[in-house]
């Protein structure tokens, strides 16, 4: 029987500061985050064929596919 694997790449982000910033700042920190991922963080990943596995206040999880192989596995 042949079986493919999936290796996975993961990305873990967090905003430096976030907590502060948004003590100072709530409506205005999300939008200036929210900004920032529209114009840097969302075109890399959809460069890539890649997608974000969630979103936490100022933390991401992304899963990058790195590699398929096939063959047998054995146990």
């Amino acid at each position: 029987m042949t079986a493919t694997r999936r290796l996975a790449a993961i990305l873990a982000a967090d905003v430096a500061g976030y907590s502060r910033l948004m003590g100072a700042d709530e409506e205005g920190t999300h939008e200036r985050l929210k900004a920032h991922r529209r114009e840097l963080v969302d075109p890399k990943i959809s460069e890539h064929s890649r997608r974000i596995v969630k979103t936490t206040g100022d933390g991401m999880l992304a899963e990058f596919s790195s590699v398929r192989r096939s063959g047998t596995e054995s146990s």
